[in-house]
């Protein structure tokens, strides 16, 4: 099976190396390596022509957002497994595709899998601030505040062709509402593997500030309304809460 991995960048030269090494290392190998790029006026195109083992896409021009670049991207891909990566963020070690590719094949009624994340330092990389650990899922899990790390979350291509790419009408959280709407409503058969694949450097888009977090969960609430999830406002909320605050005492 072939796996391609999606990379969005703008202006991403300080970190996109990272996030290019450790594709590059994987110890599986079947990967194309599809990279969607803003028009970056800095290092970034030159860095991902030179460095990229694995590239079978290169676009720069400007996009409509992050969740536009991605849907180009998602077009583009031939995998049989598709994962995004985005520039800042990179895998935890040389096994972690091998290890999507073993799930798939031990489990071949799944359509996806996902795993658990790191927030670590931009800087200081092995300063961890929050251990995402994510358990598995269950029919409402959305509904009380949960939900997967995107750069975790690994699809069968087969499923965006039936069910969709991302909704560009939200902002911050198209992510969440494609994850929502696979698990929940088209109820996508899905793993969870207890392992830590990827690093994630902090000041992504959804919790860049106080406002952004406050829109990703609004975008999340607007999601669950518009797929007639019925949810209850403080157990969404606070179930949510209880969530993220573990998050800052786990740790791997």
């Amino acid at each position: 099976m072939m796996i391609s991995i999606i990379t969005v960048s703008s202006n991403s030269e300080q970190f996109i190396n990272d996030c290019i090494f450790s594709i590059n290392n994987q110890t599986y190998t079947n990967i194309e390596h599809i990279v969607i790029d803003n028009a970056s006026t800095d290092r970034t195109v030159e860095l991902v022509k030179k460095n990229c083992k694995y590239l079978s896409h290169l676009v720069s021009e400007e996009d409509k957002g992050i969740y536009h670049a991605m849907n180009k991207g998602l077009n583009l891909a031939k995998g049989d497994i598709i994962g995004f990566l985005n520039t800042d963020d990179f895998y935890t070690n040389n096994m972690v595709l091998s290890s999507v590719i073993k799930t798939f094949n031990q489990n071949p009624t799944i359509g996806c899998c996902y795993s658990d994340l790191v927030y670590v330092d931009r800087i200081q990389i092995s300063k961890i601030f929050r251990y995402w650990k994510t358990g598995k899922f269950y029919q409402g899990a959305f509904l009380d505040g949960w939900l997967p790390p995107h750069p975790t979350f690994f699809v069968k291509s087969s499923f965006y062709k039936q069910h969709g790419n991302f909704d560009v009408s939200y902002k911050i959280a198209a992510d969440a509402e494609l994850m929502l709407r696979f698990l929940e409503i088209k109820k996508i058969a899905t793993k969870y593997v207890p392992e830590i694949w990827v690093k994630f450097r902090k000041g992504g888009l959804s919790n860049r500030s106080l406002v952004n977090i406050y829109k990703q969960n609004y975008e999340i609430l607007k999601a669950l309304k518009k797929h007639s999830l019925s949810v209850n406002l403080f157990n969404f909320l606070f179930k949510k809460l209880i969530l993220k605050s573990k998050q800052f005492f786990l740790r791997p």
